[in-house]
């Protein structure tokens, strides 16, 4: 590693020498660090929209180090901006802050006791999707990049961002709305870098795709709207129970016949039906809830449509009426092909050569994909299942039991200190 680290080095830093940048060893002193800041943040877990004891934590190590810092972003969100000492690109690199309404279960000495209200109810709080780990991993790039400040050939948007998990009810949020406030315009970043962790992954062991890698993901409401009668005498009402199981039926169709999948995968499914209180007495309505999965933009739009008329249609065909609301989620998150094959060479420098492994399509979501909508971006998975333990049967992200083997968090932060300094390297090259 330290060859290659040496090499990109000595191309993007022009004029000055290794020896006196020393990014081997700022890397080297970073490394306690990172794990120190993941512990307190995972110890104090907030939710979205909510990071505000996280987005002072942040505050304070980015003014430190002497960044430029614009705080209240989409709510909780911030930014640290770290001007270069030579012309050159601006890299975009972010961490996503939030944790989610689950009561951790792990026995770490530092795990979360931290309880909040979620939807009206008294719930812990945990960071079982690993966002401690990468607020960690960004903080510990920006104490190595700012090291580096004067020989820099370039600058470098540090993102801390709220909400990815989801704004709560009636609220914007995450990448979605530092967008909408100005962020990319303000600051014009050239390209854009992210990472996860993942419990699917053994430690260390990092993986990509280029193109589509994870899934838009939208939610759907149906109201059936039938007319109430005593389940003794069906034909003196409409059922929308009936309406709505042919409802669920038809609408598979989509997918399996309407859709051409050999393009992109597709899934619509159902996850919540709720209808009547008694069993023999036919309800006024059905409600039905759930979601859509697709890796191509004109696909999704086209589903949205199919999802429509089809309830519509299904429903009138028995007397019934559909009300049918799709709320649109993220959108699909795209890695830039040249962006990814130029990044190759850098992970393989950090993780090994047969320890970079192209992965299938992610049916989750992530909100990274607006910022890849804005500049080309590059995001991808690093793992966190300690060695010996099969990442199959290891607790998921989200998890109560959710568990990070810290010694990742040492890569994470090579590659994103490394995929920045690539950048500029190869930028100033053209």
């Amino acid at each position: 590693m330290k060859k290659i680290l040496s090499l990109v080095i000595s191309i993007s830093l022009s004029q000055a020498s290794i020896a006196d940048s020393k990014p081997e060893q700022l890397l080297e002193n970073t490394e306690s660090k990172v794990i120190e800041w993941r512990r307190h943040l995972h110890q104090n877990p907030e939710l979205g929209n909510r990071e505000f004891q996280t987005a002072k934590y942040i505050e304070q190590h980015l003014r430190a180090l002497g960044l430029e810092v614009e705080t209240g972003i989409a709510h909780t969100g911030l930014v640290g901006f770290l001007k270069g000492g030579k012309p050159g690109p601006t890299v975009a690199l972010r961490a996503d802050m939030d944790a989610l309404p689950v009561t951790e279960r792990t026995d770490v000495p530092f795990a979360s006791k931290a309880r909040t209200t979620y939807q009206g109810k008294d719930v812990g709080v945990m960071h079982a999707c690993g966002h401690d780990t990468h607020v960690a991993m960004l903080m510990g790039a920006a104490e190595v990049l700012a090291g580096l400040r004067d020989e820099l050939a370039g600058n470098v948007l540090f993102i801390f961002q709220p909400a990815e998990e989801g704004a709560p009810d009636n609220e914007e949020g995450g990448a979605e709305l530092m967008l909408k406030e100005g962020i990319f315009k303000k600051y014009k970043p050239d390209v854009a870098f992210g990472q996860h962790v993942t419990s699917s992954l053994p430690v260390g062991v990092v993986g990509y795709r280029s193109g589509p890698l994870m899934a838009a993901a939208d939610e759907f409401r149906i109201t059936i709207n039938g007319h109430q009668t005593h389940g003794s005498r069906p034909w003196g009402g409409v059922d929308p129970i009936v309406a709505a199981a042919q409802v669920v039926m038809g609408t598979q169709a989509i997918v399996s016949r309407q859709i051409d999948i050999t393009k992109e995968p597709a899934v619509i499914s159902y996850g919540r039906i709720d209808g009547g209180v008694r069993n023999n007495i036919i309800p006024d309505s059905v409600y039905l809830n759930g979601t859509i999965r697709n890796f191509d933009m004109d696909n999704r739009t086209d589903i949205f449509k199919r999802l429509k008329s089809t309830a519509e249609l299904i429903s009138e065909s028995s007397g019934a009426s559909a009300d049918v609301e799709i709320l649109e989620g993220y959108p699909v998150t795209i890695n830039n092909a040249e962006l990814t094959e130029m990044a190759l060479p850098i992970l393989r420098s950090v993780a090994g050569d047969k320890r970079v492994i192209e992965i299938p399509k992610v049916t989750g979501a992530e909100d990274f994909s607006y910022f890849a909508n804005e500049v080309p971006g590059f995001y991808y998975f690093l793992g966190v299942t300690p060695e010996g333990q099969d990442p199959s049967k290891a607790p998921s992200n989200h998890s109560p039991l959710f568990y990070v083997d810290e010694s990742a968090l040492r890569k994470g932060t090579e590659a994103l200190t490394l995929l920045t300094l690539d950048y500029m390297a190869n930028y100033k090259a053209q």
